[in-house]
Parts: C-alpha cells; sequence; structure tokens
C-alpha cells in the first residue's frame, strides 16, 4: 500500500476507535504509520481525508451486507423469508460495526458546516436506495428506477430508524420477525376496504 492508501486505512480504523469529531491528524497519521506532511499533499485536509474514508467505509458495509443478503436468498425464497434473512443480517451488523454507524449519526447533525459531506451521502443514499430494491424485492432498477427508489427509501427509512433504535438501546430494537409483524399489521390497516 501507498501512503494514500495508508492514510485511508489508518483513518478508518480512527473513526471506528474516536468517532469523527475526536479524530485528530495525529491520530490518523500515528495510525497510517506516515507524516502528518502526507496528510495534506493527499488530502489537502483532514476533514477531507475523514469524509473519503467514511464514504469508503460505508460503501465497503453496503457491498458486504450485500455478497451477504444475496447469498442468503436464493430463487425459491418467498419475499417474507428474503426479507427476515436481509434484516438478521442488518441487525447483526449494528453489533458488529457499531462505531461506524455511530459516526453516521455523528455527522447528520453537522451536514449543515459540510456541504462536501452532504452531496457525498445524498449521492450513497440513492445508491443505497437502488440496491436496496434489488436485495429485497428483486427489482432491476435499470428497468424501474422510479419504483425501485421508492421502496429502496421505505427500506432506508427502516434502516436509519432501526439502527438508531439499535444505538440507543439494543435490547429494545425490533427483531427481524418484530419488524414482519409490524408490516402486516401496518398492511391490514392500509388493504382495500378501508376507509381512508
Amino acid at each position: 500500500m501507498g501512503n494514500r492508501e495508508d492514510l485511508l486505512a489508518g483513518a478508518k480504523r480512527c473513526l471506528m476507535e474516536k468517532g469523527y469529531a475526536a479524530t485528530t491528524a495525529r491520530d490518523v497519521a500515528a495510525s497510517a504509520g506516515t507524516s502528518l506532511a502526507a496528510i495534506g499533499y493527499h488530502f489537502r485536509t483532514t476533514r477531507a481525508l475523514l469524509d473519503e474514508a467514511l464514504v469508503e467505509a460505508m460503501a465497503e458495509w453496503g457491498e458486504e451486507l450485500e455478497r451477504a443478503l444475496a447469498h442468503d436468498a436464493g430463487p425459491d425464497v418467498t419475499p417474507e423469508r428474503r426479507f427476515e434473512l436481509a434484516w438478521e443480517r442488518i441487525i447483526e451488523s449494528y453489533a458488529r460495526l457499531r462505531p461506524l454507524w455511530a459516526v453516521q449519526f455523528e455527522l447528520i447533525a453537522r451536514m449543515d458546516r459540510h456541504p462536501e459531506l452532504r452531496e457525498a451521502f445524498a449521492a450513497a443514499n440513492r445508491q443505497a436506495r437502488l440496491g436496496l430494491a434489488e436485495v429485497f424485492h428483486r427489482l432491476d432498477p435499470a428497468a424501474d428506477e422510479a419504483t425501485a427508489l421508492t421502496l429502496g427509501t421505505f427500506h432506508q427509512a427502516l434502516l436509519g430508524g432501526v439502527a438508531a433504535q439499535w444505538l440507543v438501546d439494543p435490547a429494545a430494537a425490533p427483531s427481524a420477525g418484530e419488524l414482519i409483524r409490524a408490516l402486516r399489521i401496518v398492511a391490514r390497516e392500509l388493504g382495500p376496504g378501508r376507509p381512508g
């Protein structure tokens, strides 16, 4: 690995260990085994390095999750079972990658002061929505992008909401089975013949 890659790897470690606001240039340089000057040379600022490291970490998590979900959901799996398997994997990722989720929530509160980070997150959100529609509904985003974005937005809202609950109180956060039961109730209430 070169200095740039070492810095990104070191920044990811620091983000997981210390969070975004508490990570300093010295922390990253020490973790990466590089000089402070290398940060300026490759990224101009520590914040730019941390932003890129976070976007990479999120993309890696998304790819890892996509592989795990694709492996579990065979062609004969029912939509309900595919949903349950996916949520079991997602919930497991909250425990394993708790610091990554905590950093994301830390940054949401700071996005008004970091427009470049907001843009990066917005672009990642769009891709995540398309990917979620593909995983949960086997919907080809290229064939029906509008529907894929609508369904993906729903799943992304669940993802963020359950993550927030899990970060605050993991024991009280919903399980995959509880999410399915709740969706059944909502579907019944919104079903045909209901006044509204």
